[in-house]
């Protein structure tokens, strides 16, 4: 099968959109298929040889260090170049839509080069042009964003309200593609029901793909874990990963505790993360890093005394699964698909309410004091990463929905 495989932008750690795109093409090139992926920047890293990237630029308005900047006019190649930059201006995220647009573009030419389409959460309009071309389209919602949406909203100042309403205006583009794209993938039942809700697609467009993981990458090490270091993952700064909650904890434990907590994630030095640890005081114990490789990550996570997941809302969490495989007790917030990834049972990990910060800090504070409970949560997260996610049994799952997006075009078009 030839694959076309889109994603409109792939940073790698942290950010699920490159890691799936990176061991998806990996798994399916695995099983005999043809993959090209299509990416904006930033492009993904590290592809499987067998892939095949095509890079599709954009105005790259958002790259460091110099996010939000405006492009020369000389960069200006085209109309959809001209609406990524407007609406940038008008406080909106064009990315999805003109990425989208981009790409129906590319694969008018390409209409035969391929068997199936595959986004990956652009859900831009451009998508039903390709769709119109009569190439079956797959598209994955990892979660619905109107949940990213509802808690930022929430978290900003009466004055940034208006502003944080407009940067997820793309979301009504996302909400009607996702009602006329007849097959859709998701990676929990979870994050199925809140799309059915959010974006009033019908159970019969949802088919549900658990994520995977490296588990030869991500496993136990040979040292021996720190004593007292606590690792949490968080894609991005923002209310919704619920790290400012972790911070309190932290602060409160250190009481107690001799505890350290490295938070991966890229921090604003003007954000309200980072005047958090100033106000509470925690520098001295609270290392942040970014831009890590895989390796050094593994590395880091298997160094890990205890995991946290303190989000809000996870439509997935594969934090939540590189930490189960690396045999590195998780505590994690009963929130969204956390459950439904790690188990009720409290055999995997220990889930607390989220927002909860005494509790939170409760259940850390006891698990550091019990190394024998720290050992079986670890060994008991290791066998369910084992038995439950591999990219192998992914990239065959999703070959199956491809199979029926096929097909379906096949049935409707008999002359084609």
């Amino acid at each position: 099968m030839r694959i076309a495989l889109l994603s409109y932008r792939s940073k790698p750690h942290c950010g699920g959109q490159g890691v799936y795109v990176r061991y998806l093409s990996r798994g399916l090139a695995e099983l005999g298929h043809e993959v090209e992926v299509f990416s904006g920047q930033p492009y993904p890293e590290d592809l499987d040889p067998r892939v095949k990237l095509t890079k599709v630029p954009s105005l790259d308005l958002y790259r460091e260090p110099d996010p939000f900047r405006t492009p020369h006019p000389s960069e200006i190649r085209d109309l959809i170049d001209a609406r990524e930059v407007l609406t940038m201006w008008t406080a909106g995220f064009p990315e999805p839509l003109t990425f989208s647009k981009r790409m129906a573009r590319i694969l008018r030419g390409r209409a035969d080069d391929f068997d199936v389409v595959h986004d990956n959460q652009c859900l831009g309009y451009g998508l039903l042009d390709i769709a119109k071309t009569g190439m079956p389209v797959v598209a994955t919602v990892h979660h619905p964003i109107t949940r990213d949406r509802t808690v930022d909203l929430a978290a900003a100042k009466w004055w940034r309200k208006p502003a944080t309403a407009r940067w997820y205006g793309f979301l009504r583009m996302q909400r009607k593609v996702a009602q006329k794209l007849p097959h859709l993938l998701t990676v929990s039942s979870t994050s199925a029901t809140d799309i059915g809700t959010d974006f009033g697609v019908r159970p019969g467009q949802l088919d549900v793909v658990p994520l995977g993981v490296d588990t030869e990458l991500f496993a136990p090490g040979n040292a021996p874990r720190k004593k007292g270091r606590i690792v949490a993952i968080a894609s991005a700064d923002v209310p919704l990963k619920g790290v400012n909650n972790l911070l309190q904890a932290v602060s409160k434990l250190r009481i107690e505790h001799d505890v350290e907590l490295q938070l991966v994630t890229k921090l604003d030095p003007e954000g309200p993360t980072r005047k958090l640890i100033d106000e509470l005081a925690i520098g001295d114990v609270v290392h942040t890093s970014s831009g890590l490789s895989d390796e050094e990550l593994a590395a880091l996570i298997a160094s890990a005394e205890i995991a946290c997941i303190p989000s809000l809302y996870e439509g997935f969490s594969l934090p939540a699964v590189e930490f189960m495989a690396s045999g590195t007790a998780l505590v994690a917030s009963r929130a969204g698909a956390i459950p439904e990834v790690v188990g009720t049972d409290g055999e995997a990990a220990i889930l607390v309410p989220p927002g909860d910060v005494e509790t939170l800090m409760k259940v850390i504070g006891e698990l550091l004091d019990n190394p024998d409970r720290v050992a079986a949560l670890g060994v008991a997260g290791r066998k369910r990463a084992l038995e439950r996610f591999s990219w192998s049994s992914v990239a065959a799952q999703t070959v199956a929905v491809y199979e029926a997006a096929i097909s379906a075009v096949k049935e409707a078009n008999p002359s084609c």
